[in-house]
C-alpha cells in the first residue's frame, strides 16, 4: 500500500475546507476547476503545490488542500452498504488485537471502509479475504480501495458468495488469526467462523440493535469453543474550546453499532464456568427471530442507487491510474 507525500500531482484526490469548515474532495485534472456558489479553484493552483497549502479562490476566499484522511475518505466516499464509521473501525483494530502480518477474513465487505483499515493494520505480510454476497457491493469496494491507495493490494481478495460456504473451501482449518463479521446474521457463521479461527483467535462481531446483540451472543456461548463473549460500543463527543468557552459540542456521535468479542478455545477445551444471576424471563428462539432486522423487514438497497454508487466508485478508482483512459474499471471479483 503506497504512502503519498510530496507535491500534489495529477489524478490525487484532495480535500479543500473553506473558512467556515465546509469541506470538498475533488479528484486533481490538468484543465479541472473546483466551483461553489461562492467562485472557483483551480486545480492548477494546487497541482504541484506541498500537502497543507492555503489556496485562492476567484473571489478571494481561501481554501486549506489536504490530502484526506482515511477517516474522512471512509465518510466521503461512494457508498452501497452503510459503512463500518471510523470510530468502529478504531475499536475493531483494537479489540480484535489485528497485527502486522496477520491472517485475516472479514464479512461482508459493504463499501469498503473497514477493509481499508484491515489492509492498513496486517501491512504487507498479512492477508485480507473479505467474503461479500452482493456483486455490486464487492465492486464498491473494490473500487474504493483502489482510489485511496492508488492500487489493487496483492494480498487482498474478494469472494462472491455465503460466508459459511466460501471460508471452508478458502481456508485450512485452524489458520485464520481473526474473523470480523459485519452481516444481519451473524450467528448462522459461527460454526465457520470456529472451524477455521487458530487456538486464541478472536472473533469480532458488528452488530446494529441489542437483539441481535443477544442472539449472537448466545449462540457464540452454545458452542463452547470460544471465551465468554464480551460486548460494547463506542460513543464519541466532541468538545468546543475556544479560550475560556469550553463545553461539550451539542451534537454527538453516539450509537451506530454493537462490537463483540471472544477468543477461540483450543481444540477439547471446556470453557470457564461463569456465574450469572438467574433470569426470571424465559424466551425462545422464536422470541428472538421475531425481533431481527430479517424479521421486521431489511432495508435493501434500490438496484438504482446502487447502480450509481458503482459508477462512481469506478470513475474514482479510474482516476487514479496513469493509463485512465484506456481503464475499464475495477477488476472482477472471485
Amino acid at each position: 500500500m503506497t504512502t503519498r507525500r510530496g507535491p500534489f500531482v495529477v489524478g490525487e484526490r484532495v480535500q479543500l475546507t473553506s473558512i467556515r469548515g465546509r469541506m470538498n474532495t475533488v479528484t486533481l485534472a490538468e484543465d479541472g476547476a473546483f466551483h461553489s456558489h461562492r467562485g472557483y479553484v483551480d486545480h492548477a493552483d494546487i497541482i504541484g503545490k506541498p500537502d497543507g497549502t492555503v489556496v485562492l479562490a476567484n473571489n478571494g476566499e481561501e481554501y486549506l488542500a489536504l490530502r484526506p484522511l482515511l477517516k474522512d475518505f471512509a465518510l466521503s466516499m461512494p457508498r452501497g452498504a452503510a459503512i463500518v464509521y471510523p470510530k468502529d473501525a478504531a475499536q475493531i483494530l483494537a479489540l480484535a488485537d489485528v497485527f502486522p502480518g496477520a491472517r485475516v477474513i472479514e464479512a461482508g465487505v459493504g463499501s469498503g471502509a473497514l477493509t481499508m483499515w484491515l489492509l492498513r493494520a496486517i501491512g504487507a505480510d498479512g492477508s485480507l479475504l473479505s467474503v461479500e454476497r452482493r456483486e455490486e457491493f464487492a465492486t464498491i469496494a473494490q473500487a474504493n480501495v483502489e482510489t485511496f491507495t492508488g492500487e489493487r493490494p496483492a494480498n487482498w481478495t474478494v469472494t462472491l458468495g455465503d460466508f459459511a460456504e466460501v471460508v471452508p473451501a478458502a481456508t485450512e482449518p485452524g489458520s485464520v488469526d481473526r474473523i470480523v463479521l459485519d452481516m444481519l446474521a451473524p450467528w448462522d457463521c459461527i460454526e465457520a467462523a470456529a472451524d477455521a479461527l487458530a487456538p486464541g483467535g478472536v472473533l469480532c462481531c458488528y452488530v446494529a440493535t441489542v437483539t441481535q446483540l443477544s442472539r449472537v451472543t448466545e449462540a457464540i456461548r452454545a458452542t463452547d469453543g470460544f471465551t465468554d463473549p464480551e460486548a460494547s460500543e463506542t460513543l464519541v463527543r466532541t468538545w468546543h474550546v475556544e479560550g475560556l468557552a469550553v463545553r461539550p459540542d451539542h451534537r454527538m456521535n453516539a450509537h451506530t453499532g454493537f462490537l463483540l468479542t471472544a477468543r477461540r478455545l483450543a481444540p477439547g477445551a471446556v470453557p470457564l464456568e461463569k456465574l450469572r444471576r438467574a433470569s426470571k424471563v424465559s424466551y425462545s428462539d422464536e422470541d428472538v427471530e421475531a425481533w431481527t432486522p430479517g424479521a421486521l423487514g431489511e432495508r435493501v438497497m434500490s438496484p438504482k442507487r446502487a447502480r450509481k454508487a458503482v459508477r462512481q466508485a469506478v470513475a474514482a478508482a479510474d482516476a487514479q491510474r496513469p493509463d485512465a483512459a484506456d481503464s475499464q474499471g475495477s477488476g472482477p471479483v472471485e
